[in-house]
């Protein structure tokens, strides 16, 4: 694999593991590829491209979201069958910090989507509205799950903008939850090779950069798919 120029931009690996994945134990090549004009960093086109270890033939693997910045590639198994699946994950360069994230297994160079971030972030929705006495309430849809969060921390000039002298809402204030803007694979243990998944989710306020927590849902493969093991909301530390 090779660098070279197109009239897209210079076509090259962006991205680069070795490992075995699709079960004859002997470690395959896996790339990311993209176009990367030479003015900007943004990367276009991202594929992934794996060489079989065995055979030295090359399969790809297109991307339903394929634009983004500087693609992190990581093998383990997600599924438990022993054989490393492929994770990648691709910052958005937007003002939430989201990302686009794929894993895909490769058992016998078929390749079969396991996680599409656009299918959880459908599936993932929520309710965010403040209330009086400094509270905003975080409804989760997917399990039912109210969470609420506290802001009579927050400095004067902030809570005096949503409130009254007496904790009473000046006016009525929705806000959102993001889509993923970091999916990360964990284990339980050294001696337990099966990797979950953590996906973090900004919850806003008024605005964008008004962030007042996120949502942390642990994901896990039940053999069909990837279901929600846990969930927790954080709140951002307060200087005091």
């Amino acid at each position: 694999m090779y660098n070279f120029h197109t009239n897209m931009g210079y076509l090259g690996v962006v991205a680069f593991v070795q490992g075995d994945i699709n079960g004859d134990l002997v470690p395959d090549n896996v790339y990311v590829t993209g176009f990367k004009t030479s003015d900007v960093s943004i990367i276009r086109n991202i594929t992934i491209v794996i060489q079989d270890g065995m055979t030295g033939r090359f399969y790809s693997i297109p991307l339903k979201e394929n634009m983004g910045y500087d693609p992190a590639l990581f093998l383990g198994d997600f599924t438990g069958d022993g054989i490393n699946d492929i994770f990648i994950s691709i910052p958005t360069g937007g003002s939430g910090g989201t990302t686009y994230n794929y894993i895909y297994s490769f058992v016998n160079n078929v390749p079969r989507l396991l996680f599409d971030s656009n299918v959880f972030n459908q599936e993932y929705q929520y309710e965010v509205n403040y209330m009086d006495d400094y509270k905003v309430e975080v409804m989760s849809k997917k399990n039912n799950k109210k969470y609420i969060i506290d802001l009579s921390l927050r400095g004067p000039d902030y809570l005096n903008e949503i409130y009254d002298e007496s904790g009473k809402l000046k006016s009525p204030i929705s806000g959102w939850v993001d889509p993923i803007s970091g999916l990360y694979p964990i284990g339980y243990s050294s001696r337990d090779p099966v990797n979950l998944l953590i996906a973090y989710q900004q919850i806003a306020g008024r605005f964008h950069a008004d962030i007042v927590g996120t949502v942390q849902n642990r994901l896990k493969w039940n053999g069909n798919r990837f279901i929600l093991d846990y969930q927790e909301v954080g709140i951002y530390g307060i200087e005091l």
